[in-house]
C-alpha cells in the first residue's frame, strides 16, 4: 500500500535519483500562524543525508539526526509571501550520493475563521463504520493486510462497513434531523485481529483500504457539506496500534513509554488507569506516571508525547486531516491519558490556527468535577488551561438511568436527575458539554433501561432537551440492543439493519422492523427535527421544578417560544396540577405536542394518562 501513498510526494522515475520511503506530512499548505514545518522523512540511512532546498520564502532551520539512521528530520520555515507550489528536496549523503523529494505547499481551500465547529445546537449521530452499512464489497477484504477475513458472524471480526455505506445514506442522516457525524477512526488498522474498530492505529496519514479511499473521505465530507451536516474526526493521541510501521524502528529511545522494556521484550506495565492522578493535589509521582507512561493495553504502544518529535508529528497530523477533510470538529480518545501539558498545547495549538473550531475530549469519569476540569477556561488550583472546548457528561449519563430505572421515593429517581442537572454551576459553559445516552463503549441505552421503551423515550427526550451538545449512537432510532451480552463491545457495536444486502430487516426503509422500532424512529425523528430549529432548547434559559407525584417538569424559554418536557413515570392515569408552575407565565395559552401535533390549552391541570414523556411548544 505505500507505494501507491508515496507517488503523491515522491519523483518517480528521475535518472540518477533514488526514492525515498515516506515523508509526513505528505504536503503543506501556506497561510498558517504557525509558520514552522518539521518533516519526518524515513529512508534507509537517511541520517546520513543532508538537505537542501531552493524554493522562495523556505529557509531550512534545523536538521535533526535521530537514533535510528533511517530517520531524518527537517525542520522549516514558511515565510508569509511564500507562494503556493511543488519544489524539490536535494538529500546528499556524505558518499555524494542524491536522493529528491518533490514537496507541494498547496493554498488553503477556505479561510482558517471558517472553519466553523459543532455547537449545542447540533445533534450529531455517532458511527462505528465498520458495522453501519457496506456500500462497497469490492473492499471488504485487503490481501496486503494482516486480517483477511470478512465475518459478520464474529463480533469482533470485520463485517465490511465502509465510507460508501455512509454517504450512501447521508439523506437518512439528515432526515433524521441530526446535523453532524462523527464516524469512529478510519486510519489504517493493519492488526491481525480484531481491528474494526479503528483505535489501533498503524498509519496516521493512510486511510483503511477496507473502508475506502482518501478520496471517498474527501466525498463524505464535500456531500456533508453541501446538505449542512459538519464531519467531526475521531482522533487519537494516546497511542497507536503495536503493527504500526514505526514500531519495527523507533526513531529514539524514547518514541513509545516504557520502550526500552518493550525493545529488550520485557513484561509492559498498562495504565493504572488512575485518571484523577490529573486534578489530584496529593497524587504521588509513581502514581501520576503509572496513568499517563503506562500502555492502554498490550497491543496499543503508549506514544510519548514529551518527545518533542512527537509532540509536533501528532499536531501536524492532526492539522493535516482538519485541512485535507475541511473538519468541522475532533473527538479525541481517551483525553486524560497522554501527557497532560501536551494535550494543552495540543488544543492550544489547534485552537489558535481555527478560533471557531471545536474539540471534544473523552473523559470516562462520573464526576462532574473531574469533566470540569477539562473544559477551557474553567479556574482550577493549577493554573492549568486546556484550551479544550467540550468534555463529555459521563455524570449525567449515569445519572440518568439511574433515575429512569429506580422506583421513585424522596431520595431516588427522578429526584437524582433534578439535582444531577444542578451541578451545572459547576461547568464554565454547561452547553458545550456533550451529553449522550450510550456510545459505542457502553451498553446501549435500551440495554440499560431494561429494554423499557418509555424509559428509552424519556432518556432521549431529556437529553436533546437540557442545554447541552447531543451525541446519539447509530441503531439507538430502532432499539439496537445488547442485552444477550451485557457489556460486550462486538455486540454493542452491531450492524444497523438494513446496511448489507440481503438483510431480511432494514432500518432506513422500515420494512421488517417491529412496531415498537417504528414508533421510536418517528419519535425520535420529530424531536431531532424540532430541536434544528428552536431557540429555546439551541440558546434559551433553563427552568426546572423539584419532581412531584412521580413527574418532573422542565422549561426552556426564550422568546415568545416555550418548551416543556414532562417525565412521567406513573403508570395509572393522573392529572397534575399546573398552578405550581405559574411564574413561567403559560396560563391560557395554547401549547402542541412535538411529537403527536395534539394542542392542548395550559389551564389549571393536565392529564397524564401514560407513563413516559410529553414534548410541548408554544412556537407550533
Amino acid at each position: 500500500m505505500k507505494k501507491i501513498f508515496v507517488v503523491f510526494f515522491l519523483v518517480i522515475g528521475i535518472q540518477g535519483y533514488a526514492q525515498i520511503d515516506r515523508v509526513e506530512p505528505p504536503n503543506w499548505w501556506v497561510g498558517f500562524q504557525d509558520t514552522s514545518l518539521q518533516l519526518l522523512v524515513k529512508d534507509s540511512n537517511i541520517g546520513d543525508y543532508v538537505p537542501k532546498i531552493n524554493y522562495p520564502g523556505i529557509t531550512i532551520t534545523k536538521v535533526h539526526q535521530a537514533k535510528s539512521p533511517n530517520y531524518l528530520f527537517i525542520d522549516l520555515e514558511i515565510d508569509k509571501s511564500t507562494k503556493p507550489g511543488t519544489f524539490q528536496i536535494e538529500l546528499t549523503s556524505k558518499k555524494h550520493k542524491t536522493k529528491k523529494v518533490s514537496y507541494e505547499l498547496k493554498s488553503r481551500e477556505k479561510a482558517a475563521a471558517d472553519f466553523t465547529g459543532f455547537n449545542n445546537s447540533d445533534a450529531i449521530y455517532l458511527i462505528t463504520p465498520d458495522r453501519f452499512a457496506n456500500g462497497d464489497s469490492t473492499n471488504d477484504i485487503n490481501k496486503d493486510l494482516k486480517e483477511k477475513t470478512i465475518d459478520r458472524g464474529n463480533d469482533y471480526g470485520r463485517h465490511g462497513g465502509d465510507l460508501r455505506g455512509i454517504i450512501n445514506h447521508l439523506d437518512y442522516i439528515h432526515d433524521m434531523g441530526f446535523t453532524a457525524i462523527w464516524p469512529t477512526p478510519m486510519l489504517t488498522n493493519d492488526m491481525p485481529r480484531s481491528s474494526y474498530h479503528g483505535y489501533a492505529i498503524t498509519d496516521f496519514y493512510e486511510v483503511d483500504p477496507r473502508f475506502g479511499t482518501l478520496e471517498e473521505y474527501k466525498e463524505l465530507s464535500q456531500e456533508m457539506s453541501e446538505r449542512g451536516l459538519k464531519l467531526i474526526m475521531d482522533m487519537v493521541a494516546n497511542h497507536c496500534g503495536s503493527e504500526h510501521w514505526w514500531m519495527k524502528d523507533l526513531p529514539f529511545s524514547d518514541w513509545v513509554n516504557q520502550q526500552q522494556a518493550f525493545e529488550n521484550h520485557e513484561p509492559l506495565n498498562n495504565s493504572n488507569h488512575f485518571r484523577t492522578t490529573n486534578q489530584d493535589l496529593y497524587a504521588s509521582e509513581s502514581d501520576k506516571k503509572g496513568m499517563s507512561e503506562g500502555w492502554f493495553v498490550s497491543s496499543m504502544p503508549d506514544l510519548n508525547q514529551r518527545n518533542p518529535f512527537m509532540a509536533k508529528y501528532i499536531m501536524q497530523n492532526n492539522i493535516w486531516w482538519i485541512e485535507t477533510l475541511q473538519l468541522n470538529g475532533i473527538r479525541q480518545d481517551t483525553y486524560p491519558y497522554p501527557d497532560k501539558a501536551f494535550m494543552s498545547d495540543w488544543a492550544g495549538a489547534i485552537m489558535k490556527e481555527y478560533p471557531n473550531f471545536k474539540i471534544v475530549g473523552e473523559e470516562w469519569s462520573v464526576n462532574p468535577l473531574l469533566v470540569r476540569f477539562w473544559q477551557q477556561g474553567t479556574p482550577n488550583k493549577q493554573g492549568y488551561e486546556s484550551h479544550l472546548t467540550s468534555s463529555m457528561d459521563f455524570p449525567m449519563q449515569e445519572t440518568l438511568v439511574k433515575a429512569l430505572n429506580q422506583e421513585e421515593s424522596w431520595g431516588t429517581g427522578l429526584k437524582i436527575l433534578y439535582e444531577g442537572l444542578a451541578n451545572d454551576f459547576a461547568y464554565t459553559k454547561p452547553e458545550d458539554i456533550m451529553i449522550f445516552p450510550d456510545n459505542h463503549d457502553m451498553d446501549r441505552i435500551f440495554t440499560q433501561l431494561k429494554e423499557d421503551v418509555p424509559n428509552t423515550k424519556m432518556a432521549l427526550a431529556y437529553l436533546l432537551t437540557i442545554p447541552r451538545i447531543v451525541q446519539v449512537y447509530y441503531g439507538t432510532e430502532v432499539l439496537i440492543q445488547n442485552t444477550a451480552k451485557p457489556h460486550d463491545h462486538g455486540l454493542i457495536r452491531t450492524d444497523f439493519p438494513g446496511g448489507w444486502d440481503g438483510d431480511s430487516r432494514n432500518g432506513f426503509t422500515g420494512e421488517g422492523m417491529t412496531t415498537s422500532q417504528k414508533e421510536m424512529q418517528g419519535f425520535l425523528k420529530k424531536v431531532l427535527n424540532y430541536r434544528k430549529t428552536s431557540d429555546a432548547i439551541q440558546k434559551g434559559k433553563t427552568i426546572h421544578f423539584g419532581p412531584f407525584n412521580g413527574t418532573y417538569f422542565l422549561f426552556r424559554q426564550h422568546g415568545d417560544e416555550t418548551v416543556v418536557c414532562i417525565l412521567n413515570k406513573n403508570e395509572a392515569p393522573m392529572a397534575i396540577d399546573l398552578k405550581r408552575y405559574s411564574e413561567m407565565g403559560l396560563t391560557d395559552k395554547e401549547l402542541t405536542n412535538i411529537v403527536t401535533g395534539e394542542t392542548i390549552k395550559w389551564s389549571d391541570s393536565i392529564q397524564l394518562n401514560q407513563r413516559g414523556v410529553v414534548l410541548l411548544t408554544t412556537k407550533m
